[in-house]
Formats: C-alpha cells, structure tokens, sequence
C-alpha cells in the first residue's frame, strides 16, 4: 500500500509539473503550410508528368506537359488563312499609277491651253473643257483609292481576328507546359502519363516546406499585447523530451473571435473564445514537419 501511495503521489506530482510546463508559454498551437494544387490549364492527353510524391521543386520548374498537337495544327491552320487573306490584298500603288498618270497628262494638257489661250490661240471654252476632264479624273482617283482602302480594310479585319485566334491558341500551347508555381515539395501525384486531364484537373499537391506557420490561438485579454511583425520565439520538444527553439514572426492575427478548438489549450482555460495567429517560422533545414505542436512566446 505504501508503493501504491508513493506511485500516486508521484504520478500527481508529473502530470502538474507538465501541465504547468504546457502552460507557462503564451500560446500553442501546430504547425500548418501554404498548398497549391496545380491543376491543368488545357485539356488533353498527359504526354510527360516528370514529378514524384516526396520530389523536391523549384518555382518555375518544369514538370511536365499536355499534348498540344492538336493546338500546332490549328495553329498552322490559322496561319495559312492569314496568307491567304494577305495574297488578296490590293496593291494600291499598282492599281492607282494608271489614273495618276492620267492626271499628269490632263494637268500638262491644261497648262498648254492655258498658255494658248495667253496668246489667243485657244478659247475659254476649251480651257474649261479641260479643267473639267482634270477634276473628273482626280474624282475618279480619289474613289478608286477610297475603295480600294475599304477592300484592304475589310481584309486587315478579317486578318486581324485570325491573329487573335492564333494569340490564343498560343496562350494555350503555353499552358500546356506544367510549372512549378513555388519552391517546396510534392505531396500528391493525382494524375499519371497518358491519362486525359480535363481543363482545371488536379494534378498535384505542392506544399511550401521552408515556410512554415504556427498557428496558435491567443485570448482576447492578449490581443492588445500581440501585433503583426512582432518577433516571438517558438518551442518544439523533440522525441527526447529536448525542447527546440526557432525565431518567430507574428504573420496573421485573425479578426474574428471563435470557439476554443479541443486540442488547444490557453492560459485561460474559462476563455471559451479565442483569436487565431500564425506565426512564420523559417524550415530551411526541414527539421519542423507540418502537423507539429508547438508553443509560442510573443516577445
């Protein structure tokens, strides 16, 4: 019996002295990441998906990419219509010299009755004739060139709208490469080579392991004392009970009250509403893992 009472009496003696370590800090909470799932930005058939579950990436990496000849020949389609379009346009200088030539000989014809008529040898009437065929003509050019603009207008437009069809084929051509949108790691592979995506399939996860956020719950009464951008120092006890410290920075501070979540514990245990902060903390050796518990103190 006296074995027993000391056991007990020992057993009461650790659990107060971990709960009091559990509470001695201003905060707790676990650790979370900043996912992107990347999905298909083109539908068609999965040609290349170079990426592993676990794989390290960089942003901008290549990864992979859509079958897109479907997209190059249409590509070349549109593109042969331009030629097309292009070889049917007026040559507006060629068609013009006549009728401009005309008005040079009708201006010289003009100048020499105006001079015989200077020396009586020619009539007003005939001078007049003469201003008149010389109006007439440059009437006549000025339509012509008037029509011949409206033709190769119509066919600049009709050029002009291909060249935005190809614009975006080529954005789709484009999107058919799989990028990497950050640096991190792949913690899904949702699809395989030779499987068809659809436009907007999942088809990885990336989690930002270098970056990571505690996400802790402080009460109200601390608020005040807590700012975005305050340093704070974060603690993880590793599986030998030694407790790590990282350098913190106060990311987030949610603006909205919420019930206490049951796995969290704060230094008011009858604050039944608490306010969300995220800490960032840099992972760069990756020795924090997401998911970790860890306490926080605002400095």
């Amino acid at each position: 019996m006296k074995h027993i009472s000391i056991y007990i009496i020992g057993s009461l003696f650790l659990f107060n002295a971990c709960n009091s370590n559990q509470l001695k800090h201003d905060a707790s909470g676990t650790f979370e990441t900043t996912e992107i799932i990347v999905s298909a930005l083109a539908a068609g058939q999965i040609i290349e998906l170079n990426s592993g579950e676990g794989q390290t990436v960089a942003k901008d990496q290549y990864l992979g990419y859509i079958d897109t000849m479907q997209l190059h020949l249409q590509k070349r389609q549109l593109a042969a219509k331009i030629k097309a379009i292009n070889a049917r346009k007026p040559n507006i200088a060629q068609q013009i010299a006549a009728a401009k030539e005309q008005i040079a000989q009708a201006a010289r014809e003009k100048k020499r009755v105006e001079n015989l008529v200077k020396d009586g040898a020619a009539t007003q009437k005939q001078l007049d004739d003469m201003d008149t065929q010389l109006k007439v003509l440059q009437r006549t050019l000025a339509a012509q060139t008037n029509q011949i603009s409206t033709s190769t207008d119509g066919l600049s437009g009709e050029s002009e709208v291909l060249e935005a069809q190809i614009a975006q084929v080529q954005d789709l051509i484009a999107k058919s490469r799989i990028i990497s949108p950050m640096n991190g790691i792949i913690l899904n592979k949702y699809k395989q080579v030779s499987e068809v995506a659809a436009q907007g399939t999942p088809l990885l996860k990336i989690a930002d392991t270098r970056h990571l956020f505690l996400r802790a719950y402080i009460v109200a009464a601390q608020l005040e004392n807590v700012t975005i951008g305050q340093k704070a120092i974060v603690y993880i006890n590793d599986i030998g009970g030694k407790q790590n410290e990282y350098e913190g920075t106060v990311a987030w501070i949610s603006d909205k009250a919420e019930f206490t979540p049951k796995t969290i514990q704060t230094q008011d245990e009858r604050q039944h509403l608490v306010y969300a902060v995220k800490i960032a903390v840099d992972n760069t050796d990756g020795s924090i893992k997401t998911g970790m518990y860890g306490d926080v103190d605002f400095k």
